[in-house]
């Protein structure tokens, strides 16, 4: 086995790579392709991936890999974590490894998960919780999406199209470009996704250098498996909504959805997800991934949900248990409180409260 940096990756590695991927019967999540490796290793020094190599010697070829974040005392994390939608590790079908074998090879006491995919029987036994990943399946064409979605939510579908033919009459002409190729449009979808996270008391992932530097260079990715989607919602010229995510053939993960508050009446987050699934299911992709965490909107837009997994695959030792006391209490402290609605609804409007007390007052 060798541990390398991502950008050691050869052109054979890749390949291999995106052969037993395309294997693995999963869906096709940019999250789990080469190229997001390759893109956080840019902006991650401590970003790794295990090279696991088959015969003797590894002389037969890879046979599988793990990407990772190596941090203090080998407390190894998922590659990206904290913003990659999907996690795992790529293996051929049937190979004889273990996680506490596979940890020991690459100098790790730990690896730190909490959106691993489901079919990752190498880690899943060892998931502390498992959470809804909701989807939008239109793979039998838009068509057959709206019609489910009217017979399911009919108030909530015909209530969207209105308030877009107000923004239309009111704002100007409505239209949708699925992928936006101006750098403004990104910067414009950035400032106000950090103005939503001061709004809603979150931290501001915008505010940390990596993720900015990481979401340009992926903007300007272009690969089969994974290149960087910005998509935009216009009415006259002027922007009201956009999204940033990460697209294959099939699947588009849904990543940083933000929106002009001084729009908001317009509902032109809704409008600009109905748009991204028309024109995604147009361009051949058959499922938009909208992540975990329960919100009204993705209630409204999903015919579906898979299932992700947060947690830890630990080897016993000092650095084991040095990982369970830093994280497992925290764990389980959220835990208690997402699974008491009216806990998390009073946690909710306290973050907001603590938002609008951090937002700066406007002269």
């Amino acid at each position: 086995m060798r541990v390398i940096r991502p950008g050691d990756l050869g052109a054979g590695d890749i390949e291999s790579w995106r052969e037993l991927r395309a294997k693995s019967g999963a869906p096709a999540h940019p999250f789990m392709e080469p190229e997001f490796a390759l893109a956080i290793g840019r902006v991650r020094p401590h970003a790794r991936v295990a090279v696991i190599g088959e015969g003797p010697g590894g002389r037969a070829g890879p046979a599988g890999f793990l990407p990772f974040e190596r941090g203090p005392l080998g407390h190894g994390r998922a590659i990206g974590l904290g913003v990659s939608d999907v996690q795992g590790a790529v293996l051929r079908p049937g190979l004889g490894l273990g996680a506490k074998e596979l940890l020991r090879a690459c100098s790790l006491s730990a690896w730190e998960f909490d959106n691993l995919e489901e079919g990752q029987s190498l880690f899943e036994p060892d998931a502390a919780s498992a959470y809804a990943s909701y989807v939008i399946d239109v793979g039998d064409g838009y068509a057959g999406y709206e019609t489910a979605l009217r017979a399911r939510s009919p108030k909530f579908l015909r209530t969207t199209l209105a308030k877009e033919r107000k923004l239309g009459r009111d704002v100007g002409e409505v239209r949708f470009v699925l992928d936006e190729r101006d750098p403004a449009a990104l910067e414009t979808l950035m400032g106000w996704k950090s103005g939503q996270y001061r709004r809603t008391g979150r931290r501001d992932r915008f505010a940390k250098a990596w993720i900015r530097d990481l979401v340009e260079f992926l903007f300007h990715t272009r690969a089969s498996g994974c290149s960087g989607l910005l998509s935009v919602l216009y009415a006259g010229d002027r922007p009201v909504a956009a999204h940033f995510g990460l697209r294959s053939r099939t699947v588009l993960s849904c990543w940083f959805p933000a929106y002009d508050p001084a729009f908001a009446k317009f509902s032109p987050g809704l409008i600009l997800h109905l748009g991204m699934a028309r024109a995604a299911a147009d361009d051949g992709i058959g499922m938009l991934d909208m992540g975990r965490g329960a919100a009204e909107y993705k209630d409204a837009l999903k015919t579906g949900e898979l299932t992700v997994y947060e947690g830890a695959s630990v080897r016993p030792g000092v650095g084991a248990a040095l990982h369970w006391i830093g994280r497992e209490p925290s764990r389980r402290a959220h835990g208690f409180v997402r699974e008491r609605p009216r806990l998390a609804g009073l946690a909710q409007r306290g973050l907001e409260r603590a938002g609008r007390l951090r937002e700066p007052k406007r002269p």
